[in-house]
């Protein structure tokens, strides 16, 4: 009988992309792998793939990425040595440990797993595949435990350097960029959360609220029945709580009603064509999310005071009012983990430092089995 190997061999010899199309194969046909002569032929080759068109291994790779048994595919190119040609900070994860003294599967079967139950929408299933690449930069080690603090900040900077291998277009890649730097926002969640907190949340999550949504169910890997349903139903419950605030926004005036009598106090001025004019523009504020919508009548007067949008108000007067309505802006995207918490909260926010707490433990402990 012929070796198999014999027929792959040229073809893969003419065009190194052959190998990751036979990874989408194995993905798309119940996770079997080729013959070992095959796997063979793939690892001779594996270094070719390096210089392979980019956009073809996107293409190739994607394919492979929308497969049923993409976790399966994915360990054969491991063992062709594709992975750590490739995407080398991925390879990284492999035999990474999560929790010290335990036996918890490493960083690279938490990602198969993740990749393989997340929606088959490409760009989350990217975003899936890269989500914990932060955790090798940032894996310390201390009297509590193993600690993975910043890693999805720091994934994302990662991110930065592996996608020109991938010729992703640039929208592509801002939303890469961003499903793995917030991959953790929606653990944070809790019944404390003020309304405004939730909707500070959907503002800055934008066009990714429902991939982010996906992507950390998928990022839910516990064993543990009991586990599990606690962290689907923290996510379900953001989600319903999104949806309600905003149909209920949909359903109301941007604005207080009084603030047109709270601007005229707070700036000393009578009735005027100037005050149609703010509350307009405070209005067009809230449409492009510089402000948020139906806040305290103090938030809208310390942006038109920060603003100078009335005029010969004293120094004086102009601070006291923007200390009244606090800070107008929202945390710096680079902030880190609490942004979206609630601000008078200063508790690290739920499940801080990982995604989930059996699998990525923030404190090395014993769990409760119950």
């Amino acid at each position: 009988m012929p070796d198999p190997a014999d027929r792959v061999r040229p073809l893969v010899e003419a065009d190194p992309v052959v190998i990751l199309e036979i990874a989408g194969a194995i993905s798309a046909d119940a996770g079997r792998w080729p013959p070992d002569s095959i796997t063979d032929v793939a690892g001779e080759h594996a270094p070719r793939i390096l210089a392979a068109d980019a956009s073809r291994v996107r293409v190739a790779m994607e394919t492979m990425l929308m497969g049923r048994d993409v976790d399966a595919a994915l360990e054969w190119l491991r063992v062709t040595t594709v992975l750590e040609r490739l995407l080398p900070e991925l390879a990284a994860t492999i035999n990474l440990v999560q929790e010290e003294g335990r036996q918890h599967k490493d960083v690279w079967a938490h990602t198969k797993q993740v990749v393989r139950q997340t929606v088959r929408r490409p760009l989350v299933r990217w975003a899936a595949l890269l989500h914990d690449i932060g955790k090798v930069p940032t894996r310390t080690f201390t009297n509590d435990g193993v600690h993975f603090h910043g890693h999805a900040e720091v994934g994302a900077r990662m991110f930065d350097k592996v996608h020109a291998r991938f010729a992703f277009a640039r929208d592509e890649r801002q939303t890469i960029r961003f499903l793995v730097k917030h991959h953790l926002r929606t653990n944070q969640y809790g019944e404390n959360w003020t309304d405004s907190a939730v909707r500070r949340f959907h503002r800055e999550m934008g066009p990714h609220m429902t991939d982010l949504l996906d992507l950390s169910r998928a990022d839910i890997t516990s064993k543990r029945p009991g586990r599990r349903k606690t962290l689907l139903e923290q996510i379900s419950a953001l989600a319903e709580r999104v949806q309600v605030l905003a149909e209920a926004d949909a359903k109301l005036p941007p604005l207080p009603g009084g603030v047109g009598n709270a601007i005229m106090e707070a700036f000393e001025l009578r009735p005027s064509r100037l005050i149609g004019d703010l509350k307009r523009t405070l209005e067009a504020a809230i449409e492009s999310n510089v402000l948020e919508a139906r806040r305290e009548d103090a938030y809208y007067v310390a942006y038109i005071a920060r603003s100078g949008l009335v005029s010969d108000v004293p120094a004086d007067r102009l601070a006291a009012l923007i200390a009244a309505g606090g800070d107008l802006t929202a945390p710096d995207d680079d902030e880190g983990m609490h942004k979206g918490v609630d601000p008078d909260d200063d508790s690290p926010g739920v499940l801080a430092c990982g995604h989930d707490p059996e699998n990525d433990p923030c404190r090395h402990r014993d769990l409760d089995p119950a």
